[in-house]
């Protein structure tokens, strides 16, 4: 199998992973807990910036076009311009800057962890900035919200995506 298709083919099943991940969930308002961004921090990780951003971005484009892959299988570009939609873009920088500091820093435990911060730094940023104009919420409140109560759960997923990208690299791209 030649590399352009296995690139595909990796796009797809983290698309896919980030699809069935981001049903795994605790369904809470305004921001569902759920486990996508594991998916998007091994995605980019493993995959590197380019490949991890792109299955990202195959994964809002499946939504946006109505298939039902956002949380408690939800679909439609209206899910992108509601309050979790900033959330839902962060996953392609979050992959990218997870990717930018595996490849120029290693698959080892400790740049992932750097990487999966920066990412998820991004992400909340992104995410609240775009709730707070969303729902015209206070940034404080909307941190309160939106973030805080996640920590605890994404840094869990980071602590995993540390564990399980070194290992998965040596043995898709190393064997």
């Amino acid at each position: 199998m030649n590399s352009t298709t296995k690139n595909l083919i990796y796009c797809a099943l983290f698309a896919a992973l980030t699809a069935v991940f981001s049903q795994i969930a605790i369904p809470i308002e305004p921001v569902p807990v759920n486990l996508a961004l594991f998916s998007v921090f091994v995605a980019g990780g493993l995959l590197g910036a380019a490949k991890g951003s792109i299955s990202q971005a195959v994964y809002i484009l499946l939504g946006a076009v109505g298939a039902p892959v956002f949380s408690n299988l939800h679909g439609g570009f209206q899910v992108l311009i509601g309050p979790t939609g900033g959330y839902i873009a962060g996953y392609v920088v979050a992959a990218l800057a997870a990717g930018i500091v595996a490849e120029r820093f290693g698959r080892k435990t400790v740049p992932v962890i750097i990487g999966c911060v920066i990412g998820l730094a991004a992400c909340y940023t992104m995410g609240t900035v775009w709730y707070c104009f969303q729902s015209a919420t206070p940034f404080g409140a909307a941190l309160s919200l939106c973030v805080l109560p996640f920590l605890p759960g994404d840094t869990i997923k980071i602590a995993a995506a540390a564990l399980i990208v070194p290992r998965l690299y040596k043995a898709v791209y190393k064997a």
